[in-house]
């Protein structure tokens, strides 16, 4: 129950937060953003105190972990992979626009229209 009342708390804080912002616009935006940012870390450090919150944080951490595991291609390995998909597209565009005339060549013979 206290981690629905502090998931409350901190959705309250962001919706004040963005209705201050739009209702203190004769203000300066830097301030208006300032202010902002500091309501949104405020709401953030009362989420992350709650267990949704807190998994959701182990989570992204566990997930940045998992992208600095990754093996990513060399340069070269890109770019050859890069120009066979370009090759690829040009060999199906034209496969696709010669089965297009083709049928195109048809129908009209079969309706009467060609020469």
């Amino acid at each position: 129950m206290a981690d629905k009342i502090k998931l409350l708390v901190a959705t309250l804080l962001i919706i004040a937060g963005i209705a201050g912002f739009y209702y203190y616009s004769e203000q300066a935006l830097l301030y208006r953003v300032l202010a902002l940012l500091a309501v949104l870390g405020v709401s953030a450090f009362v989420a992350l105190k709650t267990q949704a919150g807190m998994e959701t944080w182990n989570y992204g951490r566990s997930a940045i972990v998992e992208v600095r595991k990754a093996v990513w291609p060399s340069r070269k390995e890109t770019m050859q992979t890069t120009l066979m998909v370009m090759a690829m597209v040009i060999v199906v565009g034209l496969v696709l626009w010669l089965f297009d005339t083709f049928l195109l060549w048809a129908v009209k013979m079969i309706t009467g229209q060609g020469g």
